[in-house]
C-alpha cells in the first residue's frame, strides 16, 4: 500500500507586538503629571488651613471682665459680754466674658468664691455653657458669706470694730476652643480685692487682678 505523503506546510511565524517605547513614556508622563497635581493640590489645601489656624483661626483667650462688685446685703451686730459678733454678707458679682475667637467656645461647670484672709467663706457655682464667636456672655452671681466660717476667726473682731473689712472674690472659668481639628484649653481667672465700709454699709474701693492660661 502505497503511503500518501502530505505535503508538509512550514510554520507560520506569529508576530510578537512590541510595546512601543514613546507610548509607554507618554503615559509616565501622564501619571506622573497627575499625581504631582494631586499632591500639589494636597499641600496647597494644607498650607492654606495652616495659615488660616496660625491667623484667622489662631486660639485666643477669652477675656475675663468683672465689671462691678457691689454689697447687696451687710447685716451684723456686736454683743460685748460674751464677746460675740452676727454677721450676713452678700455680694453681686457682675461678670462679662467675651469670646474673642472665630469659633464658639465652651466652658465647664466653675464657681466664684469669696475669701476672708486667704479662707473660703463662701461661693456660688457657675454653670457651663457656650459662648458664640466673637461673642459675648454676662452673669449675674450673688456671693453670700457663710457666718459660721467668717466669725470662728478670731481677726474678725479685730476688722469689725475698725470699721474694715477685707474681702476678696475668686472667679476661675475653664474653657475649651476648637481650632480646626485640634482642642486648646484656656482658663481665666479674676481676683477682685473689695474693702467694706461696715459704719457706711458700702464697699469703700476694689482692685481686680486677671490671668489667662493656654
Amino acid at each position: 500500500m502505497d503511503l500518501e505523503k502530505k505535503d508538509e506546510q512550514p510554520l507560520r511565524s506569529v508576530a510578537v507586538p512590541v510595546a512601543d517605547d514613546s507610548s509607554r513614556k507618554r503615559r509616565r508622563r501622564r501619571c506622573i503629571i497627575c499625581w504631582s497635581s494631586v499632591a500639589g493640590v494636597i499641600l496647597t489645601l494644607a498650607l492654606i488651613l495652616l495659615i488660616l489656624g496660625l491667623t484667622v483661626f489662631k486660639a485666643k483667650k477669652p477675656v475675663l471682665t468683672v465689671n462691678s462688685v457691689q454689697l447687696q446685703d451687710l447685716d451684723f451686730s456686736v454683743n460685748p459680754i460674751p464677746i460675740r459678733v452676727s454677721l450676713n454678707i452678700s455680694l453681686a458679682l457682675d461678670i462679662t466674658i467675651k469670646n474673642p475667637n472665630k469659633v464658639g467656645v465652651n466652658y465647664r461647670n466653675s464657681s466664684a468664691v469669696i475669701q476672708y484672709r486667704g479662707k473660703d467663706v463662701g461661693n456660688v457655682p457657675i454653670p457651663a455653657g457656650r459662648i458664640g464667636s466673637d461673642d459675648t456672655s454676662r452673669l449675674h452671681l450673688t456671693l453670700t458669706v457663710f457666718a459660721d466660717r467668717l466669725v470662728s476667726d478670731s481677726e474678725i473682731y479685730q476688722d469689725i470694730l475698725s470699721g474694715n473689712l477685707p474681702l476678696s472674690t475668686y472667679t476661675r472659668i475653664k474653657a475649651r476652643v476648637r481650632v480646626l481639628f485640634v482642642h486648646i484649653h484656656v482658663t481665666s481667672t479674676s481676683t477682685c480685692d473689695v474693702n467694706i465700709d461696715i459704719q457706711g454699709r458700702k464697699i469703700a474701693n476694689q482692685t481686680c487682678h486677671y490671668k489667662n492660661k493656654i
